[in-house]
């Protein structure tokens, strides 16, 4: 536990070193990225003359918008999962796999706080956006939404070092993030809510652990589904956690047998 408390101590002081760039991260895109897609939602509501879709109206779709953005922000990977790859392909992983803590934990440690300090810095603007807006919001779920979250950064660190571990194999393997983060986007709800697309792709797509990504905590909290549902999509979470799990050992004991040891 110190090893990783200190682990993530180092990541939150070198994200809050350059502070106008961590204000920018933190603070202001997701700020411009939720004005935008609350204005593309609002326009089309408005273009298609609707007051309600699938059952739900403009203020339900707001909020939505509001909360996907900062959630969603919440539970990409990227910058670590860039730094995992560039040790294995540098060679640089030489010097932690001699230190008293395994790869995937040092960098879980410091992905975890770095994203503990983002839901800090930035959890009251959805809040606030929704009290101005006067948006639908269930403030007394939020402790089981935060919890989820923390939970699916645990799956989501895990995919993103079975990535990083392909490095051993391959050498263009940065184009592998942008490709996973895209797929995330649409698949977590953050594009659209997954309850508006048709059978049978909706009941798959609700059943992956991906929905836990965006959609299932921000409908808890704006009142689109109840406790039960909500609570069912943490075995989706589980049944995905263990899987790449699995995976991710595989991939990383076989790139240990291949890897040369050479670089830095």
């Amino acid at each position: 536990m110190r090893r990783n408390l200190a682990a993530a101590k180092i990541a939150i002081l070198s994200q809050t070193e350059y502070r106008f760039n961590f204000a920018v991260d933190v603070v202001i895109q997701p700020m411009v990225s939720t004005a935008i897609e609350v204005t593309i939602w609002m326009a089309l509501l408005s273009g298609m003359g609707l007051e309600t879709l699938g059952g739900f109206g403009r203020e339900s779709y707001l909020a939505y918008a509001l909360w996907a953005t900062f959630i969603g922000r919440i539970t990409t990977s990227w910058m670590y999962e860039f730094q995992m790859m560039e040790q294995i392909d540098t060679g640089r992983i030489n010097g932690l796999l001699t230190r008293p803590i395994s790869f995937y934990e040092f960098y879980l440690s410091q992905f975890m706080g770095y994203k503990l300090i983002c839901i800090v810095f930035s959890l009251g603007l959805p809040i606030l956006a929704c009290w101005i807006f006067s948006a639908p919001l269930h403030l007394d779920r939020l402790p089981l939404v935060l919890l989820m979250l923390l939970y699916f950064l645990v799956f989501v660190h895990t995919l993103s070092f079975t990535v990083a571990c392909m490095a051993f194999f391959l050498n263009r393997i940065y184009s592998f993030t942008p490709i996973k983060n895209l797929l995330i986007w649409v698949l977590a709800g953050e594009l659209i809510p997954l309850d508006l697309y048709p059978e049978p792709i909706r009941s798959w797509l609700l059943l992956s652990p991906f929905a836990a990504g965006v959609y299932y905590p921000v409908s808890y909290l704006t009142g689109r589904i109840g406790t039960e549902a909500f609570l069912q999509s943490f075995t989706g979470i589980t049944i995905g956690l263990v899987v790449t799990g699995l995976l991710a050992r595989v991939i990383w004991l076989r790139g240990l047998r291949v890897y040369t040891g050479t670089g830095a």
